[in-house]
């Protein structure tokens, strides 16, 4: 893109660049089916940041480093944050509203009717209250008046600069950013990873399939040897010191807790079911890290890498950043809208964390009274907390009233007259931005552990290795004790909740909780300085003190990840050095191929009729290595074989239930189904295999994809605008990499390793985005990483200030407003 046109010509040949088949004559034409165009669009094709900026709260400057990241110099904290809010918002300012929208249920009032649902379901939940809620708590810590220095530095530059593409394609401006704003922020992070109604489809299985089919097929516990923690680490005492986790990890005898798959109260209406599992967490989210002690690290300091899994988009959902303050040094990732460093390293230590998959959403059933303003609870008829009627705006439509109730547990979702009751940890005033405001400060393990308290959502696995050498593995989050009839129960079904069943002591719903009836902090799963540790969303613990949850990932790439580490450190000491943790993050080995290409290769061969197609795959499968590598035939062959499989197993069963694929199970369990499971019944695994190998075949021609890569590709990581300004997608590059793979990526679900970064803390640190840093799509950062990405091709993210300033944020001047 030449920079010295005209801004309208600028913008008219980047559309015809990047929409298919548009004439750059056209260009307007595709800009005015979003809104009439002002010649604030054309000022978005050049948006710079000024060179000096006033700033009521001190003195900082602002460096850019090659990417396009912020290093942010302050003598002052505020000072510093008002400049991280500035960037932030120069930077990403689109998607932090309509993050923000789609939090509060105000979507459509943009978008229009398609976004109803989403709003209505987000206005339900009352993720806002629980946002405002959670900044009363937070105003009055140290991390208060630094949320709010933020926010003052994003609506400075929204008032001082033009607005971003978006809003003049959308045709809206952007209201004021406010601390709860960024409050809000948390607990979109947090429900992401942590919202899901997963007992609500067990229930439903169970109900459809029967209670034994349901704990055949989706089993609460994955019978495998990797779990995060083998028992013999060192933990804490509920005192100063530390004791050995084996022999600690008793239940004792008043939390032995029972489980029924699909048990409790009845299952609740599909549809409903069906329409909330609709606002979970993409399928596949999850992420790896793993961290190795200074004994097996080539310059005897420990290692730390990390690669979240989370929705790949344009632009990226995290944003990098540096802060550099008396206070703190601090570099890494945070989410836009979040003011601190959530993933990253300070110039004593690192710290990283994988989802947890711990259960903290239950869902109640209750009796209600014909009129619909009561509900029955302890004995008694009870009046919903709140019964009121919000009304959600709708551009280009009608307005759209939803009656919003709520339990002593929180919030009641209704659809199409089914109701169904939720308590979240979400829902209560959560601490999580006071700990990861001092994570940045922190100055080593000890730090790190009193911070950690107050980190009461999401549950996460952290992982943290310091400059001292002392390395971490802690369970995060508030965990639920789980009490009906004064019983502790496990949290895998639908409560009764007119029943008092499933009780939490101790939490308060839109308040302050005393979480009394939680989990203590010392008997979450925790490791003190284990020498190395792999986490990739598997089981935490073989024989947990308490229930944490049954929603963990299958162990193929905890499994892998342990193996390659045990297999280099067990080399001895020094064996590691930051390029082979960077190599471990490019692993893409599949270990569903080894157990499941064998038996299809062997039912091939056994037919009586050869098909020479069919035989030519198979030899392809039997010489493969299992790697998903872009430029392989074999990795697309058994790619697009595998739904094949699972649709030709399971769907006679499921749709004979009412039930779709999305209820089908893993591929860990399709995997060690025996041929006499009642789902092959009248039919043979292997005339099943061999038929899915067929449907394969069949699409793969039809598509005219000759390897992996042609099918599995970046078209999934989109701008959310991208259906109707496809312009603002990133490129469709070929991928490397499977849902079950070190590295990781789905192109079915748009998710992936999301950020991606090895750290030697106090010394060098690496790390790359999968797009760019900037959300401007004229920006030379919008995807300046996108290729280094699809190569693991990590570049240097060090600490400290900045090169020369770029801007500079000075105090106001006497006498100005």
């Amino acid at each position: 893109m030449t920079r010295d046109t005209t801004r309208r010509a600028v913008l008219a040949s980047v559309l015809a660049a990047g929409s298919a088949g548009l004439a750059a004559s056209d260009a307007a034409d595709l800009l005015d089916s979003f809104a009439p165009l002002s010649g604030e669009a054309w000022d978005a094709a050049d948006r710079s940041l000024p060179e000096t900026v006033e700033s009521p709260h001190g003195a900082a400057t602002v460096a850019r480093d090659e990417f396009g990241v912020p290093q942010i110099e302050a003598d002052e904290e505020p000072a510093a944050y008002f400049a991280v809010g500035y960037c932030q918002a120069f930077d990403r300012l689109f998607a932090m509203d309509l993050q923000r929208r789609v939090m509060r249920g105000r979507l459509s009032e943009v978008i229009g009717e398609a976004t109803l649902d989403s709003d209505e379901f987000n206005v339900a939940m009352g993720f806002a209250d629980a946002a405002a809620a959670t900044w009363d708590a937070v105003a009055e810590t140290r991390a208060g008046p630094l949320v709010e220095a933020f926010a003052d530095g994003v609506n400075a530059a929204r008032e001082d600069l033009p607005l971003p593409l978006e809003f003049e394609l959308i045709g809206y401006e952007p209201e004021p950013w406010t601390p709860v704003d960024s409050m809000l922020m948390e607990k979109q992070i947090s429900w992401t990873l942590t919202g899901s109604f997963a007992e609500l489809r067990r229930a439903l299985v169970a109900d459809r399939l029967g209670s034994e089919r349901a704990e055949t097929l989706f089993p609460t516990r994955y019978d495998h040897d990797d779990p995060i923690l083998d028992g013999t680490e060192t933990r804490l005492s509920e005192g100063t010191g530390a004791e050995s986790l084996r022999g600690a990890g008793e239940r004792a005898p008043n939390l032995e807790a029972t489980s029924n798959v699909g048990g409790g109260a009845d299952p609740v209406d599909p549809e409903l079911t069906d329409w909330l599992s609709g606002f979970e967490s993409p399928t596949g989210v999850g992420s790896n890290s793993w961290v190795v002690s200074g004994e097996h690290a080539a310059s005897g300091s420990p290692i730390v890498a990390y690669d979240p899994h989370l929705s790949l988009q344009a632009p990226p959902l995290w944003y990098e950043q540096s802060v550099d303050t008396p206070e703190r040094s601090v570099r890494g990732a945070t989410f836009s809208g979040v003011p601190f460093v959530i993933a990253g390293a300070n110039d004593r230590g690192t710290w990283s964390f994988t989802n947890l998959g711990a259960d903290v959403l239950d869902c109640y059933r209750y009796d209600i009274d014909e009129a619909g303003d009561r509900y029955e609870y302890d004995g008694e008829w009870r009046p919903f907390e709140v019964d009121e009627r919000e009304t959600i705006p709708v551009a280009g439509g009608e307005d759209r009233e939803v009656r919003v109730r709520r339990t002593v547990h929180g919030p009641l979702i209704e659809r199409e007259d089914q109701t169904v009751g939720v308590a979240w940890t979400g829902h209560t005033a959560t601490r999580t931005t006071v700990a990861i405001e001092a994570y940045g400060r922190s100055e080593g393990i000890d730090d790190l552990l009193d911070a950690t308290r107050n980190f009461d959502l999401p549950t996460q696995n952290l992982v943290y290795a310091d400059a001292d050498g002392r390395t971490l593995y802690f369970a995060t989050g508030k965990l639920p004790i789980r009490r009906t009839d004064g019983e502790v129960v496990d949290g895998d079904r639908v409560f009764d909740g007119s029943a008092g069943e499933g009780e939490w002591a101790g939490f308060e719903p839109f308040g302050e909780s005393s979480w009394e009836g939680f989990v203590p902090f010392a008997e979450k799963p925790h490791a003190i300085d284990p020498d190395a540790l792999s986490t990739a969303n598997q089981r935490p613990i073989d024989d947990p003190i308490h229930y944490v949850g049954v929603d963990y990932a299958t162990p193929y790439r905890g499994a892998r990840i342990a193996d390659r580490l045990e297999g280099t450190i067990d080399g001895g000491e020094g064996s590691t050095d930051p390029d082979f943790h960077r190599a471990l993050q490019n692993d893409v080995r599949d270990g569903r191929g080894p157990e499941l290409v064998p038996e299809l290769v062997a039912a091939v061969r056994d037919r009586d009729d050869p098909d020479p197609p069919l035989v030519d795959a198979a030899d392809a499968l039997d010489e493969w290595n299992y790697r998903m590598r872009r430029d392989s035939r074999a990795a697309l062959l058994f790619a697009r074989y595998l739904p094949k499989f699972r649709e030709r197993v399971f769907e006679p069963a499921f749709s004979d239930g009412g039930l779709g694929e999305s209820y089908y199970p893993s591929d860990w369990t399709l995997a060690r189904l025996p041929d006499d499971d009642p789902l092959f019944e009248g039919r043979s695994r292997g005339d099943l295999a061999a038929a899915a190998l067929r449907d394969a075949l069949d699409e793969i021609g039809e598509e005219g994809w000759e390897t992996y890569g042609d099918y599995n590709t970046t078209r999934a990581m989109t701008h959310p605008l991208g259906g109707e300004a496809a312009f603002l997608n990133y490129d469709e590059l070929s991928a490397d990499g499977s849902p079950a793979t070190v590295k990781n990526y789905r192109v079915e679900s748009a998710v992936g390793s999301s950020w991606r970064m090895v750290v030697r803390p106090g010394t060098d640190a690496t790390a790359v985005l999968p797009g760019g840093n900037s959300g401007d799509y004229f920006s030379e950062h919008y995807d300046d990483q996108l290729r280094r990405w699809l190569g693991n091709d990590q570049r240097p993210m060090p600490l400290g200030a900045g090169g020369e300033p770029a801007v500079r944020f000075d105090p106001p001047t006497e006498g100005s407003q």
